[in-house]
């Protein structure tokens, strides 16, 4: 294989696989000392936490099993699923959280942009085992909305997003792909040519 196309395809595999790296994880374990906090800090991870009631949560308390370390959040009595509202700064790429509560609990993602919609999750069903419920959607989106039927019956833990930096354009693998087939075209045109040239002076030279 020509240099210059091996070059160019680790450089395209690096492009197209860096958008997808996960680039944040908020454990809530930075949230735990000696004095602690009754809510999540509203800007807590880079995020927007202030229209939401998320609590704290640190007591080693059946069912509400943490998935990592001590810290989890969990919603007051009486909340409804506008108080689980968590904000996105920039259109963001959404992976999941880890869940444990109630059996009789379930929880949902409703997954937002610009006001509107765009998906939710598959609903989860709950243990005091933490289980993953991931978002099911790979688009943009700039705020996240926890359903339950039963607020405050769970707790949720280890939030994993990617950053606005790593959320890939539509378009990006395709003009990556594009790029690599005109290299590719290049390169044996190159190298047809060359061929031809030293053909042409073999048979001179004879």
């Amino acid at each position: 294989m020509h240099p210059n196309l091996r070059c160019l395809l680790a450089g395209a595999a690096l492009a197209l696989c860096a958008p997808f790296a996960p680039a944040a994880v908020l454990s809530f374990d930075d949230l735990v000392g000696p004095d602690g906090y009754d809510t999540v800090p509203a800007g807590y991870g880079g995020l927007d936490w202030s229209g939401s009631g998320w609590s704290v949560f640190t007591a080693d308390q059946a069912p509400f099993t943490p998935h990592s370390g001590e810290g989890r959040v969990t919603m007051a009595w009486g909340s409804d699923d506008a108080a689980t509202t968590i904000r996105f700064l920039a259109p963001t790429v959404f992976d999941g959280a880890w869940f444990a509560g109630y059996e009789e609990a379930t929880v949902r993602f409703d997954l937002y942009l610009a006001g509107q919609r765009v998906a939710s999750s598959a609903t989860l069903a709950l243990s005091d085992t933490p289980a993953f419920l991931a978002a099911g959607w790979d688009g943009a989106i700039d705020a996240v909305v926890v359903s339950s039927p039963w607020q405050a019956f769970y707790v949720m833990d280890d939030f994993s997003f990617a950053s606005a930096a790593h959320v890939p354009e539509p378009a990006m693998p395709a003009l990556v792909l594009a790029g690599l087939g005109l290299a590719w075209r290049s390169t044996r045109r190159r190298a047809t040519a060359a061929g031809g040239r030293a053909s042409a002076s073999s048979t001179r030279d004879a």
